[in-house]
């Protein structure tokens, strides 16, 4: 066998970018259709929904998105009515980001959902193997930054 021939198919970076794909677009297709969100707002409100507030950069951080995108999500979501702004007093520039009332309510009707996907697919795994993917990923995540730091 060849060693510089690739195998599409075979090439984990492809792996691991269409099964991501695959999922993301289930679970686009269940908040887009039932509640009218992408994924980018989605991420979004989630993040907002395990804390009191964040600002914009924060959002970034935790959703691993750009900030255009988080920016366009939480416009949207503003002009929706299902995210607050208020002004941050330690960076003029800022504001801190919550969930509404109206927000909090439309988290609260989602996780069901989102946790009965996650169920489902864990499912698939079998006993304990789901925890040794969602570490593995860690793994390669963590690998994948200390890559990129040395390219910088």
């Amino acid at each position: 066998m060849n060693d510089t021939h690739l195998r599409l198919a075979e090439f984990l970076p492809y792996q691991l970018s269409i099964t991501s794909n695959a999922v993301s677009d289930l679970i686009a297709r269940a908040y887009r259709v039932r509640f009218g969100l992408k994924i980018p707002e989605w991420r979004v409100m989630a993040v907002l929904g395990e804390v009191e507030s964040v600002t914009q950069r924060e959002l970034v951080a935790a959703t691993a998105m750009d900030k255009v995108t988080v920016n366009r999500a939480t416009k949207v979501l503003d002009e929706r009515g299902l995210v607050g702004r208020a002004p941050n007093k330690a960076d003029g520039r800022s504001h801190h980001l919550a969930l509404t009332s109206e927000g909090r309510a439309l988290y609260d009707e989602i996780v069901p959902q989102a946790l009965a996907i996650e169920s489902q697919l864990e499912a698939v795994l079998g006993s304990g193997e789901a925890g040794k993917l969602s570490a593995t990923l860690e793994k390669l995540r963590h690998l994948v930054d200390e890559i990129d730091g040395e390219r910088s």
